[in-house]
């Protein structure tokens, strides 16, 4: 048996990086996937790698009536709905805060943030009126703590685990979860700079992030799959409203063999005898 045997889920940004990763593990689990991205090409490509299990709809977080779309065709389709998966995103506005417009600072805040209210408000109801389901929310790192990434992004995110906190105290009333992952440095295209981006461009995102945390390895998108997948089962059935960061160990602190080496001396040391 499957993790997600008989279980349905709507996954935004399914198209490709984490999104379509998570698609994949569903799938292998036993679920129904309808997958949400504004990627067409990439999404109905995918859906047709998963075959009956999957399929696309084309979506814009940004805009409610597409998230309310995808919600009642994965319900019409297979008649439930036991995990959203708000995940898509993208760098959002870049630059000095003064550089930023007033044009990019609402397409960072409609997509990062108001796309996830979206697919929470819609999904919930469903879940209410079944009495079960899961939320979950793609956050990051970057919204625990400052110089992680852009700006505005990180005020996104940090303002999607609040999100997150807050509904799952709502939800639980219902026996409906909501929790949220906090990627680290995650070799995806999108956070290499380029959709579609090629293997030699994520080798090299690869080695430039596989130092920087304490596990000295870059993240993939399977890595924050598998934490989707346990949020999504109902081996998390009494975890709710929390951010669970997926990032080697980043946020913990400085890895070992960054240390000052008096930290790591094998000298004996002298005990004090007063």
């Amino acid at each position: 048996m499957g993790r997600m045997d008989d279980k349905v889920a709507v996954i935004t940004g399914g198209a490709s990086g984490i999104g379509a990763a998570t698609a994949e593990r569903f799938v292998e689990e036993g679920a129904k996937v309808l997958i949400a991205d504004l990627q067409e090409d990439l999404g109905q490509q995918k859906a047709a790698e998963l075959g009956d299990a999957a399929t696309f709809w084309k979506v814009n977080v940004a805009k409610e009536s597409d998230v309310a779309e995808a919600v009642a065709t994965a319900v019409d389709k297979w008649g439930r709905l036991d995990c959203m998966f708000n995940n898509a995103g993208f760098g959002g506005a870049l630059g000095p805060i003064a550089s930023v417009t007033e044009e990019e600072y609402d397409l960072t805040m409609n997509v990062l943030l108001k796309g996830v209210f979206f697919g929470i408000k819609h999904a919930s109801p469903v879940m209410a009126e079944q009495g079960s389901g899961s939320i979950v929310n793609t956050a990051s790192i970057c919204g625990l703590q400052a110089g992680y990434g852009p700006e505005l992004y990180s005020v996104a995110k940090a303002a999607v685990i609040s999100l997150t906190q807050n509904t799952a105290m709502e939800m639980a009333e219902h026996d409906v979860r909501v929790n949220a992952v906090c990627p680290g440095f995650t070799v995806t295209a999108l956070a290499a700079g380029k959709p579609g981006a090629d293997e030699d461009r994520l080798d090299k995102m690869r080695q430039g992030v596989t130092g920087a945390q304490p596990i000295a390895r870059a993240g993939e998108a399977a890595d924050l799959a598998n934490m989707v997948l346990f949020l999504a089962s109902d081996e998390s059935s009494w975890i709710t409203g929390q951010y669970h960061v997926v990032d080697g160990g980043l946020v913990t602190g400085k890895p070992w063999r960054k240390q000052p080496s008096s930290f790591k001396t094998t000298k004996p040391f002298t005990i004090y005898r007063p």
